[in-house]
């Protein structure tokens, strides 16, 4: 769990650099679009290697993206809530949002990161 965490604050770094740097050409959701596509890439290798330990194939890359559509729907949702109808900036909305999508990205990960042949095997 703390690498899993640890690796949050890394893919949430690169997320927010992304979407600082898209969003001087793009709308914020656009912007946040593109950012969370980016730092999805990043996440599925690092929590590969070092959260889960074990091997990134091609199968698992695929499915990662739909694991993270939970992630995705909270953050984007959670992003519109805050800027558009809270009022709240939209440099900082995107951090708010992706706490609370945080523990339900940790679930939705294992599950596709860890077959329950490979969760035995660690046990």
């Amino acid at each position: 769990m703390l690498a899993f965490a640890v690796i949050g604050v890394v893919n949430t770094g690169t997320y927010y650099v992304a979407y600082l740097l898209l969003l001087t050409r793009f709308p914020y959701l656009v912007a946040h679009i593109l950012a969370t596509a980016i730092s999805m890439t990043g996440s599925f290798f690092l929590n590969a290697r070092f959260t889960y330990r074990t091997r990134p194939t091609l199968r698992k890359f695929l499915l990662f993206p739909l694991t993270n559509a939970a992630n995705f729907v909270i953050t984007t949702a959670g992003v519109y809530v805050l800027v558009d109808l809270l009022y709240l900036g939209s440099r900082l909305a995107p951090l708010l949002a992706s706490l609370g999508a945080i523990p339900v990205t940790f679930v939705v990960s294992r599950w596709i990161m860890l077959p329950k042949a490979e969760t035995a095997e660690i046990a």
